[in-house]
């Protein structure tokens, strides 16, 4: 194998449907890409600066035609395409998204979109790995939330902040940060946003919200000063917030940041990677049932605009 790797990604798209018995269940569209006869899951190569999410959204938009809500992430799937000087492994990062507003339109990349049952869909998927992709999915069907975790962002150093550490601006880079996060909450289909009581916090999802037409809600629950003594009040606000209906933002500090996932996670028994991350920006979308009950937490890198240059 040679060459870097090939990243892509793509989403396992959705939609409510119903049982002959009049049973509620899901179908999920497979495309016919005619360049290579075969039947697959939307997904596709990332251009150059994309996030995975990015791009995963943007793929799933351009051949099937559907605006989708992001879920759940479904891990990635890897192997080794043939390339004219050998083969490059190719790394697909997923998604779950319910589709929502659209229409397929044929092109020459993608001639035909089916709905199929998820067992119609296994039995006709050309790929392996595609199957795999979709038995993630099925195991977790049920109704679910995302709450967005967010670490303000870059705001400068401390030190040289010399008023109230709680007013401490954002600097040009976090500025950037927050503009950029817009595009990429946006994804999901947001319906509240919650901020620790400090500027730094309120102006990182100040953007998003006035996107989005929402109020930023102060909730000193999340802040370094209000959390420390009322963790488990912390972790009951995150496990409400939302519903099935909407996803929410949450953005808080970095000492607040790992133990508020880690004990969510605890509590649950949902496994994660340690180190817990949260650099200054990043994004942790937490997956949680109707009943709050945490099913996926997918860490999400800070944006990088070009004043950021290669710090936190």
């Amino acid at each position: 194998m040679i060459g870097p790797l090939i990243r892509a990604a793509g989403g396992v798209v959705w939609r409510p449907a119903s049982l002959p018995n009049g049973e509620a269940t899901v179908e999920v569209a497979v495309i016919h890409r005619p360049r290579y006869d075969d039947l697959s899951l939307p997904k596709g190569k990332l251009a150059i600066g994309e996030s995975d999410l990015e791009g995963a959204v943007r793929e799933v938009l351009e051949e099937t035609g559907f605006h989708v809500r992001v879920g759940r992430p479904l891990g990635e799937t890897r192997y080794d395409k043939s390339t004219s000087g050998g083969s490059r492994q190719k790394v697909i990062r997923w998604w779950a998204m319910q589709a929502e507003e659209g229409a397929f339109s044929a092109t020459r990349e993608v001639d035909e979109l089916h709905w199929l049952s998820l067992a119609e869909a296994s039995a006709q998927l050309t790929r392996a790995s595609d199957r795999e992709v979709l038995e993630r999915f099925a195991r977790g069907v049920a109704p679910s939330r995302t709450v967005l975790l967010v670490r303000h962002a870059s705001a400068g150093s401390a030190s040289s902040w010399e008023g109230d550490d709680r007013e401490r601006p954002l600097d040009e880079c976090g500025i950037d940060q927050a503009d950029e996060l817009v595009r990429r909450l946006s994804r999901f289909e947001v319906g509240r946003v919650v901020s620790a009581d400090v500027r730094r916090c309120a102006d990182t999802v100040a953007p998003v919200a006035e996107a989005l037409g929402l109020a930023v809600e102060p909730e000193p629950l999340l802040g370094e000063v209000g959390y420390p003594g009322r963790e488990e009040e912390a972790v009951a606000l995150v496990r409400h917030l939302g519903d099935v209906e909407v996803d929410a933002i949450a953005c808080s500090q970095g000492d607040v940041i790992p133990d508020l996932v880690w004990r969510l996670a605890a509590a649950d028994g949902f496994a994660l990677d340690e180190p817990i991350r949260s650099a200054k920006g990043s994004t942790w979308a937490l997956t949680l049932e109707a009943e709050g009950n945490l099913v996926a937490a997918d860490y999400l890198e800070p944006p990088r605009p070009s004043v950021c240059g290669g710090d936190e």
